[in-house]
């Protein structure tokens, strides 16, 4: 063989050993980077919450089929939640207590939700310092039957004035609907309208004597629905002058030299 075949065979199998090499090296560096770029990952402690199996209306009462034990982040754990530890037949001893709130799919049980599986469901349902007032509506006195529990409506007086003219009047604003006739949570099969023909209102003391006198006095009440984006107004607001003395007290009527005083009037004078 002619020298310089072999040494062209030679420089050959050289730089095969060469890249045969440096591939080696380069797979072992590589292999070398991803154990050093690999972390160990600690999952934190947790423990058994109670949480909805299942998205719970207002007014549905609680069982074993829409409670269950979730797993929860150990630093999560605020007061007012109920642990498996603590409770641990929570599950028994809630079964039948009535939700005052919704409460989602997989969402932590509170006790403010909730009222006592012995209460019953509407005193149960109204806040602290709250009245359950009913009223009559029909499809065209209550936006033509689409008002649901838990929407807010203005209530609208309408009466015959002293002309013979009628007169209309708001005399509450943005009070909550607790009730459609007895039905106080949306139809399961998704249906909106819910026609009926008494609304239960929620209101305070005061627009409770305003709505017991527009009850008297009306023509006719309307429910007018209002956006749910107008649900931050107030809605303490009362048409007071419909009471007597317009606060609900009985107006004083003094005579003093020939002359009637009555109401703020006869205070000034005292």
């Amino acid at each position: 063989m002619k020298p310089a075949r072999i040494i062209i065979l030679a420089v050959a199998v050289l730089s095969a050993g060469v890249a045969g090499f440096l591939a080696l090296q380069l797979a072992r560096g590589n292999r070398v980077k991803v154990t050093q770029a690999a972390t160990v990952v600690e999952r934190e402690p947790t423990v058994n919450v109670l949480v909805a199996k299942e998205s719970l209306p207002v007014g549905s009462r609680l069982n074993n089929e829409a409670l269950q034990w979730g797993a929860w982040p150990e630093g999560s754990v605020v007061e007012g939640l109920i642990t498996q530890t603590a409770r641990p037949e929570a599950i028994d001893e809630l079964t039948g207590s009535v939700v005052r709130m919704p409460i989602f799919n997989g969402e932590p049980i509170r006790p403010e939700k909730i009222a006592d599986a012995n209460s019953r469901i509407m005193s149960s349902l109204l806040p602290a310092g709250k009245r359950a007032v009913a009223t009559e509506i029909s499809v065209s006195t209550g936006a033509g039957g689409f008002i649901l529990p838990n929407d807010r409506v203005d209530v609208i007086m309408v009466r015959r004035g002293t002309e013979g003219n009628f007169l209309t009047e708001k005399i509450l604003n943005n009070v909550r609907v607790l009730a459609i006739d007895q039905q106080i949570q949306e139809k399961e099969d998704g249906s909106k309208a819910v026609v009926g023909t008494t609304a239960t209102l929620e209101l305070t003391p005061d627009q409770t004597k305003v709505m017991a006198v527009a009850q008297q006095m009306a023509d006719r009440l309307s429910l007018a629905l209002r956006s749910v984006a107008d649900a931050q107004e107030v809605d303490t607001d009362a048409a007071d002058y419909l009471l007597s003395g317009g606060s609900g007290r009985p107006s004083i009527q003094v005579i003093k030299t020939g002359e009637i005083v009555t109401g703020e009037s006869a205070e000034t004078q005292k």
